[in-house]
């Protein structure tokens, strides 16, 4: 048995939402791209590459990840690129998309060999966050003048649309789709290709696939367009578990158990977004706090139930660990970082990376 911490990638249930994934392909004709600033475990990438056409990436080390890792089809993505870097993303990449105009006119003559594109700000999202909605007052994340887009469409053979955020209602994507083209649509039919980014969870359960299906295609067809999906956490939701191990129990007007692990190193988003951690079945007599082992005094994982009272050595299964975990984990404290395991389908597990001392001395200086 493996010791504590590690995230456990299962491979067949990855293989689920990649099969979700092709058959929308087929069906649609939209092509999926996986976002490595969700996912980068590139251990899995042999498997993932089966099923999607290649990576977007909001960074240069991503650019060259998905190229050198993942193979198909490399999308370029960044808020903004530095002079010292565009050369090496230009090597690495299919298609190149540029957050503002002034960065494509910046570097149109360096890109000049590339397909490019421009991410355009439609002013709608389905964020619930402030933090993460790119629609939020005075917005960085791309432009949003249709007439000052249009002065520029000639240097451009795409768009990236990216506004939707965990967003597991279709009604509500067609709704924001058609606001998109009733503003955006004489510039999208000049166009060659369409990104409609991620945050769609259309891998979820019960999620109207057909009826999903159906929208993307009407749209390529009625824009005669290619139209890109940016999967990240639909590509793996519910495929890894954090595996940890209760070091302690304590009573402070609750009961709470500390474990080897920490939610501000280990599972930073649900910190960020101050949302709880998944214990399934979560069901019992029994109440417990589950708690890092940081000194943050908010380090806590969440409240669940459990058949009988925590004691240490007990080992808990925290769900739906696969997004934004091993891309945003970290030294905080000098907590060990989980290794990384994967369920290979007959069920035996592999160790694929293990993190020590000599890791944590190299990542400072």
């Amino acid at each position: 048995m493996l010791r504590t911490p590690y995230y456990l990638i299962d491979k067949a249930r990855l293989r689920a939402n990649m099969e979700k994934i092709a058959w929308l392909r087929e069906r649609s004709g939209a092509k999926s791209l996986l976002a490595l600033k969700c996912f980068a475990t590139w251990s899995v990438f042999d498997l993932m590459s089966q099923y999607m056409d290649g990576t977007t990436s909001s960074s240069l080390f991503e650019v060259k990840l998905g190229h050198d890792k993942f193979g198909g089809e490399t999308h370029a993505y960044s808020v903004a690129y530095a002079d010292h870097e565009i050369g090496e993303v230009l090597q690495n990449c299919d298609k190149i998309i540029f957050n503002t105009i002034g960065q494509l006119e910046r570097f149109a003559e360096a890109s000049s060999g590339k397909p490019r594109g421009l991410r355009v700000n439609p002013g709608v999202s389905t964020s619930e966050f402030d933090l993460a909605d790119p629609a939020r007052p005075f917005s960085r994340l791309g432009e949003h003048d249709p007439a000052d887009i249009e002065k520029v469409a000639d240097m451009i053979s795409g768009f990236m649309f990216h506004c939707n955020c965990e967003n597991d209602d279709f009604d509500r994507f067609d709704a924001m789709l058609g606001e998109i083209e009733q503003r955006f649509g004489h510039l999208i039919g000049r166009m060659d290709w369409i990104s409609l980014g991620g945050g769609i969870h259309f891998t979820g359960e019960g999620y109207p696939l057909e009826r999903f299906a159906e929208r993307l295609k009407r749209f390529s067809g009625d824009h005669d367009v290619q139209v890109y999906l940016e999967p990240g956490e639909a590509a793996i939701t519910d495929t890894a578990t954090l595996e940890v191990t209760v070091l302690d129990t304590m009573f402070n007007g609750k009961n709470l158990a500390i474990v080897d692990s920490s939610i501000e190193a280990h599972m930073l988003d649900l910190l960020v977004y101050r949302e709880p951690a998944k214990i399934a079945p979560n069901e019992g007599p029994h109440e417990w706090m589950v708690c890092g082992k940081s000194c943050l005094a908010g380090d806590i994982f969440g409240e669940f139930r459990f058949p009988e009272p925590l004691k240490p050595g007990d080992r808990l299964s925290i769900r739906d660990a696969a997004g934004y975990t091993m891309v945003k984990k970290n030294w905080f404290n000098g907590v060990k970082m989980p290794a990384i395991a994967v369920r290979e389908p007959d069920g035996s597990v592999r160790l694929v990376r293990d993190f020590g001392y000599e890791d944590f001395v190299a990542a400072l200086s």
